[in-house]
């Protein structure tokens, strides 16, 4: 893959995870506690799912940062090449996960 296609490939994967935040702010918003109209396994399930719904935030966001910081790596030139080591990181790999920082030696 070009660095244009790397580049338009990172930027469409952070708009989703960032479109995604925005959709799951509800889920991700304080429980309240009325207990008149949420019944107690109702509130517990509530806070389950607010939760994971923060896991899942937290997840985003950490994927967020590694994609930004491929498209650093990539305008500075070092794009493909292991953090770690140096060394090439296989095309494949890239293709499964763009934003990769590290050959799949190191990553173990």
């Amino acid at each position: 893959m070009n660095d244009a296609a790397v580049r338009e490939t990172l930027v469409r994967l952070k708009a989703e995870l960032e479109s995604f935040s925005e959709i799951s702010e509800n889920a991700r918003a304080t429980v309240m506690l009325d207990q008149q109209a949420v019944g107690r396994l109702s509130r517990m399930d509530s806070l389950q799912g607010q939760a994971m719904a923060q896991a899942s935030e937290r997840q985003r966001r950490a994927d967020i940062q590694r994609i930004e910081a491929a498209l650093k790596r990539l305008d500075e030139g070092e794009y493909g090449y292991c953090v770690d080591c140096g060394e090439a990181i296989a095309a494949k790999r890239l293709e499964v996960d763009p934003a990769a920082a590290f050959c799949i030696r190191c990553a173990k």
